[in-house]
């Protein structure tokens, strides 16, 4: 991803949707996203603060574009097309889960929104088919698809809670204790119930076929 890099010192790039959001994923990722301002973009991108507003109608629309460019990140054509079903979607959600590793005070963004961008619905559609291309029945092609990014999504969420907390040096929200305590065990004792979850997943919507 060295094309989403900010440029050098005295390096002047020309502004634009996918660039600006690419800095300001890279802004979130140092900040946080508490710590994220119009100030700190404007900083990052050598510009007005407000400049962003020129490619934006406002913020909400930028934490668009920062999810497409974490959906971009997946590099969704070099997925394994060509294999059985399990091991494309195995591939796919190990593959996301390591983007959203990546930027784990980015995953609200993530996760709150859907992605539309032309790679996203190009490469969704590809998904759809080639699950109904192995006999799947369009409905469950879909809640296939849309269960493995929730299931990715919300075991990292469970992580995020303890990372971020311990970046802030404060203990996490008394709501999310159970899910850092599971985060925090994972981490001790080096285990991830990741896999056992997907293989349960991949199984039983596997019996679909049956």
């Amino acid at each position: 991803m060295s094309d989403r890099k900010r440029p050098a010192p005295g390096v002047r790039t020309t502004l634009n949707r996918d660039y600006i959001a690419a800095v300001a994923l890279t802004v979130i990722d140092e900040a946080g996203l508490d710590g994220f301002t119009m100030r700190k973009l404007g900083a990052a991108l050598g510009a007005d603060p407000m400049a962003a507003y020129r490619h934006f109608t406002d913020q909400q629309d930028l934490f668009d574009a920062i999810a497409a460019a974490m959906f971009a990140e997946l590099e969704m054509e070099t997925l394994p097309w060509q294999e059985d079903w399990p091991e494309l979607m195995r591939t796919y959600a190990y593959r996301l889960r390591s983007t959203l590793r990546r930027h784990p005070n980015a995953v609200p963004i993530f996760a709150t929104r859907p992605v539309r961008s032309a790679t996203s619905v190009e490469t969704g559609n590809w998904m759809l088919e080639r699950l109904q291309g192995v006999g799947f029945p369009a409905a469950i092609a879909l809640q296939l698809a849309r269960c493995l990014r929730e299931y990715v999504i919300g075991h990292i969420l469970s992580h995020t809670v303890a990372t971020v907390a311990a970046q802030r040096g404060r203990k996490p929200a008394a709501d999310s204790t159970h899910h850092a305590r599971i985060a925090a065990v994972d981490a001790v004792t080096n285990t991830d119930h990741f896999e056992i979850g997907l293989t349960a997943m991949l199984d039983g919507f596997g019996k679909h076929l049956d």
